[in-house]
């Protein structure tokens, strides 16, 4: 006759067969991201999130895998876009679900991009959508659209996750579902049952929760703030007609990468209509752009074709580094894209400098 210890380990096991690990024992993270989102930590027990992630964990792990691999430059700059919106920067997943980290993917109903947003509400945040070109599949301008559109659905709603389904179903299906539950309660607005939300809501909001807590129980680390600075991609301009395969091969890419940064460009080759354009490149292509890519005439002023990179160091200002560097604050604003003369501490510049100076600095390092 079994003892009854013997008992309860058999019938704890059987229960273990039965449902699986739970979502604390598989994912560390989960209190953390559920806060993000200002869900109560309970939910992670909800039995319909339980079945959901036992179902579909191996899935979301491969499409985590994926996106992570396909948004290696894209990823800094959103999270930093986040951050400066003081938004949570776990909205950096959401492009996971809705794109894949693809910038020029489109769905049956003609959402496109990286965001996945339909014309409509491109043009509502004043994104171009034309033939020749269409900046819903630019990475920089729409994640600069989507972080207003969340902003928004933020203020109005209040909860994280609320602007999360908001951004799936419509501001107008939230509210209407809110009104029938009687409730802005989680696990009632997605419950199975009633039905409050269309089922690709319920499941929308199920999908950015499992593929978060998958990337941050697998401690990714995008880096703080100042160090994103040193990562990810930075804009340039470039003359209209410019061939992107062009591009590609003054900077050593292959082109395929440089057009997934720059899908806006339907042809591939930018519009004649207009003399610069900006395009995406990855950061650590900056030099070589400006080493190989022949500036604007009225860009030349003094022959410094030579480029150093220095880190801004506690107290350092652009006319200090500029001084130091033979340079002019203007020059190293140009090329660093920068609005005004404030750098943080910590962030990578790139400083024009003459063959002279190069030489110089390369001796002292």
């Amino acid at each position: 006759m079994r003892s009854a210890a013997s008992f309860i380990i058999s019938l704890w096991l059987a229960t273990l067969s039965l449902y699986g690990i739970s979502v604390p024992q598989k994912y560390p993270s989960y209190a953390y991201v559920l806060s993000e989102f200002d869900i109560d930590e309970s939910y992670a027990y909800n039995r319909e999130f339980e079945n959901y992630i036992e179902e579909h964990g191996t899935q979301f792990s491969a499409l985590y895998r994926r996106s992570l691999q396909r948004g290696e430059f894209l990823l800094p700059m959103v999270q930093k876009q986040l951050i400066e919106a003081e938004l949570s920067d776990l909205l950096a997943y959401l492009p996971m679900i809705e794109s894949g980290y693809l910038t020029d993917i489109e769905s049956p109903k003609k959402a496109k991009g990286l965001w996945q947003f339909m014309p409509s509400t491109a043009k509502e945040y004043n994104l171009t959508v034309s033939y020749s070109r269409d900046e819903r599949c630019d990475p920089v301008n729409a994640t600069t659209a989507a972080v207003f559109h969340l902003q928004r659905l933020y203020r109005k709603f209040g909860k994280g996750y609320l602007a999360l389904m908001a951004y799936n179903c419509g501001e107008g299906r939230l509210s209407q579902a809110i009104r029938e539950a009687g409730s802005d309660d989680l696990a009632i607005l997605i419950d199975d049952r009633a039905k409050y939300l269309p089922g690709e809501t319920r499941e929308y909001i199920r999908r950015i929760l499992l593929i978060a807590m998958i990337g941050e129980s697998e401690v990714i680390d995008f880096g703080p703030v100042k160090e994103v600075q040193t990562k990810g991609i930075v804009q340039v301009e470039v003359k209209g007609d410019t061939n992107l395969k062009e591009i590609a091969s003054l900077l050593s890419m292959e082109p395929a990468t440089l057009l997934r940064l720059n899908s806006q460009y339907q042809e591939r080759i930018l519009p004649d209509t207009s003399k610069q354009y900006k395009i995406t490149i990855p950061y650590e292509k900056m030099i070589l752009f400006y080493l190989n890519y022949p500036p604007a005439e009225e860009e030349v002023k003094t022959p410094k074709d030579h480029f150093v990179s220095h880190i801004v160091s506690r107290g350092e200002t652009l006319k200090i580094i500029a001084d130091d560097y033979h340079a002019t604050v203007s020059e190293i604003k140009r090329v660093n894209h920068l609005q005004n003369a404030d750098v943080e501490e910590g962030r990578l510049l790139i400083i024009p400098v003459t063959e002279a100076k190069f030489e110089s600095v390369a001796h002292q390092r």
